[in-house]
């Protein structure tokens, strides 16, 4: 397929070796993308980069509006122009509401809702007419999880801040979307996506019987910013229908656990 074949894409948020963002990098380079991977870790975006025939704009914050200028800068002088911006950054905060400080307030402020929309003015200033921009979001920004209230308020915040984008930016063809995952095994989520207990707490919930998986919400990517995609201002629930049901309570997810200790401590004594 090359359906992105001219278009040139920049995917913030793919410096993790493995991680939501860099699986979706991969998937707009199979359309036919350019590429242009952007955080804050030089080595594994270097990696990347080479492996899709793109560029890596490393050391780029998106709390900075320098960086963020750079990036855009940098992505027209080398490919151009601009007409697909992916903001995949996220820090997975899961603390008790009264215990979380004002720093980790203001730090994933900072990250998740003024970060973002630094991101996007940067996008929308170099952005060729009929571009799209894609927000990673989270089924949490509509459905309650225990111990999240930080990360799910900013995640809702961009959401809306979305909206007014594709509302602004609608007479130059540019649309914007966000894309909400529910629980999905990343590097992010990586001690509790090696516990079965946890995910099967998880799947439960699902109706199609899975959690999801970075490849599902790559492929709702490449769709939202293909040009066969008439959308703009909304939430693009990628997430097996979570947001129909609800996630576990904290209290289910330990008992799910406990469960499956003793299940296996029973099958050790009976094995030996």
């Amino acid at each position: 397929m090359a359906g992105l074949t001219g278009k040139v894409a920049v995917v913030m948020g793919a410096a993790g070796r493995g991680n939501m963002g860099q699986t979706i990098a991969r998937r707009l380079r199979r359309e036919g993308a350019q590429l242009v991977v952007a955080g804050r870790d030089e080595a594994a975006l270097a990696e990347i980069a080479d492996e899709l025939g793109g560029l890596a704009v490393g050391r780029c914050d998106i709390t900075s509006e320098a960086d963020l200028a750079h990036l855009a800068e940098t992505t027209v002088a080398r490919f151009g122009g601009l007409d697909i911006a992916v903001n995949a950054t996220g820090w997975g905060l899961l603390k008790p509401f009264l215990e979380t400080t004002r720093e980790e307030i203001e730090r994933i402020t900072a990250l998740q809702f003024t970060g973002a929309i630094l991101f996007y003015q940067a996008m929308l200033r170099a952005m060729r007419d009929g571009g799209a921009l894609v927000q990673i979001s989270s089924a949490t920004a509509s459905i309650m999880l225990e111990d999240h209230a930080a990360y799910m308020g900013t995640k809702a915040g961009s959401d809306h801040v979305i909206r007014c984008i594709a509302n602004e930016f609608g007479h130059r063809g540019i649309r914007a979307n966000s894309i909400a995952p529910g629980f999905t095994v990343t590097p992010m989520t990586a001690k509790a996506g090696r516990n079965p207990a946890i995910i099967g707490a998880f799947a439960k919930e699902y109706p199609l019987g899975r959690v999801g998986t970075s490849e599902d919400i790559a492929e709702a990517v490449a769709w939202v910013v293909s040009d066969a995609c008439f959308m703009t201002g909304q939430v693009l629930q990628v997430n097996g229908g979570v947001t129909l049901r609800r996630n576990p309570r904290n209290a289910e997810i330990a008992a799910a656990v406990r469960e499956a200790r003793a299940a296996a401590a029973q099958a050790e004594g009976a094995g030996s």
